[in-house]
Parts: C-alpha cells; structure tokens; sequence
C-alpha cells in the first residue's frame, strides 16, 4: 500500500502541488460565500429575478471568456500569465463586493470574479496537462480536483463557524474571503513553466471568437466526446435544484449546507483514486460508469423522502463527480493536439457554460409544469442514453 502510495505521489511534480493549492485557496474564498450569497444579495435590495440576471450575466461572461482565452494561451505558447491574472481577479472580487453595495457595483464585481476564471481555466488545464503523460493524466487530473473540492468543504465550514460567531455579518466574511484569495495569488507566483511552441505566429492575438473555429478544425474523436459531454450537460441542471430537494424531503436549512459538505467530502476523497484507475482501465470506462451513477442518484432523488436517503443518494453524487469532472479534461487532453490543448478544454467549457445555464433554466421550467420528479426521472434518463453512446462511440 505504501509503495503503490509513493509510486502515484511520484507523478506530482512541484507544478501540479502548486496548482493544487492554489485551486484550493480560491475553492475555499469562493465556497466561503457561496451558502449566503442568495441571503446577502437580498438583503442589500436584490431581488430574486436580479439574482437570476447577475448570475446568468456572470456565467455568460466565464463561459465565453474561457475559450476565448484558452485559445489566446496556445496562441502564444504561455500559461503562468493567464492563470496568475485570473487567479487575481477572483480574488480581488470577494472584498469588492462589501466595500459598495450599488447594483452596478455588485454586477461588476460578480462579473469580474466569473472573467478570472474564464481567463485561467483553459492555461491551468493545458499546464497541468503539460506536467504528466497520457498514462498519469487520470491521476493529475484527480488529485487537483480532489484539492480544489477540499477547498469546497473548508470554505463552508469555515462561513459556518464564522456566523455562528458572527450572525449577520456577510460583508465581514466577504472580507475574510479575500484572504485565501491573497494565499492563492501568491501562490501563483511559485509556477514555472515550459515555453510552448506558439499556435500561430501571425497575430499577437486571437479574435474573440476564434476559438468556435476549433470545433471545426477539431479531430473526429474530440466532437464525438465533447458533442456527447454538451448533451449531457444540457439536461445537467445546478447543483441547487439537488439542494432544493433535499430541503423538500426534510432536512432544515443547517442539514442542507452540512450535506452540501458531505457531497464535498465524498468528492475530494473519491478523485485522486477513481483517476489513478481510469489510467490504469481507460478514461471511458471511469467515465461511463460515474455517469451511470449519476442516473441512480437522480432517478433515487425523485422519489426521496427521508432524510437518511438524500445522504446516501449524495455520497454516491460525489463519487460520480470524482468519477467525471477531472477525467473528463484529461479525457480531452488526451485526443488533442499537445500544443492546442487549452484551446480544446477552453472551447469545451465555454459550451459547457452555455449548456449549464440552458439546463437550469429547462429544470426550472419542467419542475415547474410537471413537478420535481419529471425534473429528475428525465435527466436520469439522458444520462444512461449519453453513457451508452460514450461507451459504444470509438
């Protein structure tokens, strides 16, 4: 056991631990905000159809913003300065949101907090690929995620603490926020990086849209994993519809955030190993079954009703996630071009973005029309078909 244990911690060189932490930090000032931002955006005058509007402004500007400058990355053969910049301007955004409550003020905020991570997500996931080989990538993959969700269970953790101490003080913790986010950024500064050969050598930069060109100048096997991952993800609603059932099926609000944190646990303890097996079986086959889990985690929430079937119904959703969300990028990483991989991860979760808000919206409306279960029967139901395709496609 020790030495299959120092055989894998092998493989992380000083890069990814770095990359790791810092995923972690910003994880943790993000997660720190994330169970109170409803409850202090209204209390500061936000109204829920201004809630929805920030928050589709936000994920609007992330999603395109990482293709965009994924490609801008491999256009220019760098990495650190994407992933410092973006890095900072999530950080910076946590106490820019305390210091002024003007709406405008909040809209610009929140957007910059979404543009860091659209300006680092394609360069940190081309430098970690750029770190490891095709057979270690499972493994890269899984322990990064499995830091950056750690990061998921302190941050709550520590929110919860904090306004036990605390009741009410949200614009104090948006302040504290900005201290992981400052570890984070320091942090950032420790990379180092190999020079990649430069994508194109006529333009200092792409255009905005460039990145869509890819898709077309993309290999065959990456439109048929990526085209089954967007179907996927268009019926993958946010996580908060999960939530807003296991409020239905009994828990009070504590035990809410506390399963949230269990689902986290679960997650990060789950990715480092679930990825040192998809290099050992292949991607496909890790990936196919989280998300065949996925499918009985939404088929058992539609007709949950006890509090003990939601907490087990959420420890098999983190260990779907910890089968999927990492290796789905090493997946890519691993049937494109070495020199265009943050534009292909970049290019993936710009659509991914797009599809995420569609499918909330679509969840919302079919819970609405024909109640919670058809919500939860139906995205079951496109799971199993998408793991059937992505196990039969070659």
């Amino acid at each position: 056991m020790l030495r299959n244990q120092q055989q894998a911690l092998k493989y992380l060189t000083r890069n990814i631990w770095i990359l790791s932490l810092v995923s972690l930090f910003t994880d943790m000032a993000s997660e720190m905000l994330y169970p109170i931002m409803p409850v202090y955006l209204k209390s500061i005058g936000f109204s829920v159809v201004l809630i929805g509007v920030l928050e589709g402004l936000a994920e609007t500007t992330a999603g395109l913003s990482k293709g965009y400058f994924g490609n801008w990355s491999d256009h220019t053969g760098r990495r650190t300065p994407f992933v410092r910049v973006g890095y900072a301007l999530s950080a910076v955004s946590k106490p820019m949101m305390a210091v002024l409550t003007w709406p405008l003020w909040i809209f610009l905020a929140r957007t910059i907090d979404r543009l860091g991570k659209g300006v680092r997500t394609g360069a940190r996931d081309a430098l970690l690929s750029d770190e490891t080989t095709g057979t270690t990538k499972g493994r890269v993959f899984g322990f990064h995620r499995a830091m950056d969700t750690l990061g998921a269970v302190l941050g709550p953790v520590a929110a919860l603490v904090f306004l036990q101490l605390y009741p009410g003080e949200y614009r104090t913790l948006f302040l504290l926020a900005f201290v992981p986010g400052l570890l984070a950024i320091a942090a950032t500064l420790l990379i180092r990086e190999r020079r990649q050969p430069r994508t194109e050598q006529v333009r200092s930069r792409p255009g905005l849209l460039d990145f869509f060109r890819y898709w077309k100048q993309s290999t065959p096997a990456y439109r048929r994993l990526v085209g089954g991952l967007l179907v996927f993800t268009l019926f993958n609603s946010s996580d908060l519809f999960l939530l807003l059932k296991a409020k239905e099926s009994g828990l009070d609000d504590t035990a809410v955030i506390g399963v949230y944190i269990f689902y986290n646990l679960v997650f990060s303890a789950a990715a480092f190993p679930l990825g040192a097996l998809a290099d050992r079986i292949g991607m496909r086959w890790v990936f196919v079954a989280g998300l065949l889990v996925f499918a009985l985690v939404y088929a058992g929430m539609a007709f949950a009703t006890v509090p003990a079937a939601v907490y087990g119904l959420f420890f098999l959703y983190g260990i779907y996630a910890a089968a999927t969300e990492g290796i789905a990028k090493a997946w890519i990483s691993n049937i494109c071009e070495k020199e265009r991989t943050a534009t292909a991860i970049g290019t993936f979760t710009a659509f991914q973005s797009v599809c995420a808000f569609a499918a909330s919206s679509l969840a919302g409306l079919i819970w609405y029309g024909f109640g919670a279960a058809a919500t939860f029967l139906l995205t079951a139901g496109v799971a199993v078909v998408v793991a059937g395709y992505l196990g039969w496609r070659r």
